[in-house]
């Protein structure tokens, strides 16, 4: 691929601001880490969940063997990964346990782990090797390490308003508007705790009302997202690892919840992903009440080979990562009997897979109330729907990247009634 090939596949696949489009920022901060690597004492150890990734890399001959392919495959690509090997990959993953996101309008590296691995998990051996339940274990118990020290004080070196970096400077304020947001500018850090506490920042009452209170054919927006795909009669099992990527609800619920997944069978499914600057809340489409919620455990960095280069992470993957990623799934049994059940699907995408379910059930919740959370990132998210409830969609396909997002709470469809 040429250089102007590979500018654009990268524009297209780095949405959501998440990952710089210039792949010579991202080339800066990894070799900005490693010249970081450099300066540890002599003999520094590695965290322990770091480490027991390294071990378990190292000792797995078949893990080992798809990361080396994978590194030496992207470096053979021509791609500068700021590394050679797997021990010297430890190192560079073991220095972002202490690394907080600085501002930044065109170069915000707000997944640093992913950028580690941009080129590695495209790349022929990078594609199995991040299916491995084993590694994605391990992966969780790195990014939970990393979410410890991003819910606490040390995390909040950015929550500033110096230009370099800072949250709260004038050239941040353009993008995510913290006036928007409940904060206290009398105190340090604006009275954040942490970049967690930052992160998942809550609107002030009134900034986001919901289009037709009382009114249950309207449904809206549970994210501020931006729509990424809408599919119409979903089948129970699909071939979800094909490029077209269609939904299969068996896989999206798993077995273990076959009857809930066949309710959806003929329904229609609208996905969208948040973005760096976008508030990181769930809030309810719809009026009802809960009937089950819970988290699956699954990939962090997989890719779909029909998608080839995908070097923004797993983002022109949505619909197959929807399937096979960390998930956290919340039913709802609508008041209105028309609706009948909606089933909201947050995705974690790469690191930004801390699902937090705010609801329990048989509680009853309100069109627009919270219902839960994203940790350290942003992701992607889908709404489910039962046959012939929806009649038609406010936003209307084809989406690209220059779709706008669509506020929390605005509309996105009509119901039959």
């Amino acid at each position: 691929m040429n250089n102007d090939a590979q500018t654009i596949a990268v524009q297209a696949s780095r949405r959501g601001r998440w990952l710089p489009v210039r792949e010579e920022a991202l080339v800066a901060f990894r070799h900005n880490l490693a010249e970081k690597a450099k300066r540890r004492a002599p003999g520094a150890r590695l965290t322990p969940p770091v480490q027991d990734l390294a071990t378990l890399v190292n000792t797995d001959p078949v893990l080992r063997m798809y990361l080396t392919q994978a590194i030496e495959q992207a470096i053979a690509a021509g791609y500068d990964l700021g590394y050679h090997t797997i021990d010297e990959l430890m190192v560079l993953i073991d220095e972002l346990m202490t690394y907080a996101p600085p501002f930044d309008t065109t170069e915000l590296v707000g997944c640093p782990l992913n950028a580690l691995l941009d080129w590695p998990m495209c790349m022929p051996a990078g594609f199995p090797l991040f299916r491995f339940p084993q590694l994605n274990a391990q992966l969780k118990v790195v990014l939970e390490y990393w979410c410890e020290f991003l819910s606490g004080a040390g995390s909040r070196t950015y929550l500033t308003k110096d230009d370099k970096g800072g949250w709260f400077s004038q050239k941040a304020d353009a993008y995510i508007h913290i006036a928007d947001y409940v904060h206290d500018e009398t105190q340090p850090y604006y009275g954040f705790a942490s970049w967690n506490a930052f992160f998942t920042r809550v609107f002030k009452k009134g900034v986001r009302p919901v289009d037709g209170p009382g009114d249950d054919t309207v449904i809206v927006s549970a994210c501020e997202a931006t729509p990424y795909n809408i599919q119409n009669n979903v089948q129970l099992t699909d071939r979800f690892w094909m490029k077209a990527q269609p939904y299969s609800l068996l896989d999206i619920f798993t077995s273990e919840h076959r009857t809930l997944a066949e309710q959806f069978v003929g329904g229609d499914i609208y996905q969208a992903f948040l973005s760096a600057y976008n508030y990181h809340r769930w809030h309810a489409p719809v009026t009802g009440t809960i009937v089950t919620t819970y988290n699956l455990d699954g990939t962090y960095y997989s890719d779909l080979e029909a998608e080839g280069l995908d070097p923004g992470g797993p983002n022109d993957s949505q619909g197959y990562i929807s399937q096979v990623a960390t998930r956290a799934v919340i039913v709802i049994a609508c008041d209105d009997k028309n609706i009948g059940t909606v089933a909201c699907v947050f995705v974690g995408m790469a690191e930004i897979s801390s699902c937090k379910i705010g609801v329990s059930a048989g509680q009853r919740v309100t069109k627009g109330d919270e219902i839960g959370y994203f940790q350290y990132g942003g992701s992607t998210h889908c709404l489910i729907f039962e046959p012939g409830v929806i009649r038609s969609w406010v936003p209307k396909p084809p989406f690209d990247f220059n779709t706008p997002p669509i506020q929390l709470n605005k509309q996105i469809a009509t119901a039959n009634r």
